[in-house]
């Protein structure tokens, strides 16, 4: 499952990887919206932060941490 790409531009992202980095674009893109919208910049800046970490983590298990983390400061007050 790691090479999904016979051409290489998905070289090291697991089928996993992906598919959470899809999921916490998608919380991102809603957090970056209500942000922007509501001219808040602590969801605006957090939803950047989802939508953009899953280009550059590799493992499953740290783009759920991240992930996760990043959902949570959301729902957190300062």
């Amino acid at each position: 499952m790691e090479d999904l790409d016979p051409s290489g531009l998905l070289a090291g992202f697991s089928l996993y990887t992906i598919l959470l980095a899809i999921l916490f674009g998608i919380v991102g893109f809603a957090a970056f919206r209500y942000g922007r919208k509501h001219s808040e910049p602590r969801p605006l800046i957090l939803g950047i932060a989802l939508m953009a970490y899953g280009y550059f983590v590799t493992n499953a298990w740290v783009s759920l941490a991240i992930g996760s983390v990043l959902t949570l400061a959301l729902f957190f007050p300062r």
